[in-house]
């Protein structure tokens, strides 16, 4: 008996310590680029939280360790674990955010957002979905599921289990962040800008020498083809900045 009461007490050590990390991870997951989407099954979401969990929680063992042995009310647990996974997991969202603004600035500045638009999940500008796209999977072949949970387990030290983080600090964060999005989406989407003011100083210069002339038909092609090619150019060096970016978070999610 003895020794099946102590094989009792560690399976519930182990389930505390599972759960715990689940709580945090869960919610992590549940906005991360590529495995929260909207179109990703609720059943894969919760199979890949659970692996996740598995993976993350032999590590931060001993930071949850005084936690198990005075265990605090569950409801605080749940609410301050899922707080600040969410916390992650929109920091990361947000690159993604920026990918879909730049798309919907880029397609907006050639006159291509109602053409080549679309009604899916992200009512979106193509330019915005092929943006959105590439800089997932090229942001998972550089290892972005491996870097979440070497994040997760980073946060423990910083913020502890059943422990609320500063609203003052959380709100800072927040702000800066996503200022951080808008700066970077207009960044990527500058090229495509730059080309649309251009565009139509051309066509105000064309317009005055000729009013007859209906600058418009003949400009439209133009605009097009140049923001097509000014995409197929640029896509690649604007996925590389915004991975290097999203790394640079990735670093030092939290500042200081």
């Amino acid at each position: 008996m003895t020794e099946l009461a102590a094989l009792l007490d560690l399976t519930e050590e182990i389930l505390w310590l599972h759960f715990l990390v689940f709580l945090r991870v869960a919610a992590a997951i549940s906005l991360f680029p590529g495995f929260g989407e909207q179109s990703v099954p609720l059943r894969i979401k919760l199979g890949l939280a659970i692996m996740m969990t598995m993976i993350i929680a032999p590590a931060i063992a001993p930071a949850i360790f005084p936690v198990q042995i005075d265990p605090p009310p569950l409801g605080l647990v749940v609410l301050t674990e899922a707080v600040i996974g969410l916390m992650i997991g929109l920091g990361i969202r947000l690159f993604v955010m920026a990918l879909q603004t730049a798309g919907t600035v880029a397609a907006q500045s050639t006159s291509l957002s109602q053409i080549l638009g679309t009604q899916g999940i992200d009512p979106i500008p193509a330019m915005g979905h092929i943006l959105v796209l590439g800089g997932i999977t090229l942001a998972m072949i550089t290892g972005l599921h491996v870097r979440l949970a070497e994040l997760v387990i980073l946060t423990y030290a910083l913020f502890p289990v059943a422990q609320f983080p500063s609203g003052a600090a959380v709100s800072a964060w927040g702000v800066q962040q996503i200022a951080n999005t808008f700066a970077l989406a207009f960044s990527l989407a500058a090229p495509f800008v730059i080309i649309s003011v251009l565009y139509n100083l051309t066509l105000g210069v064309i317009n005055r020498a000729m009013p007859q002339m209906m600058v418009v038909f003949v400009g439209a092609p133009v605009i097009t083809a140049a923001g097509m090619t000014i995409l197929l150019v640029m896509a690649p060096t604007m996925l590389t900045l915004w991975v290097e970016a999203l790394g640079g978070f990735m670093s030092n999610p939290f500042g200081g």
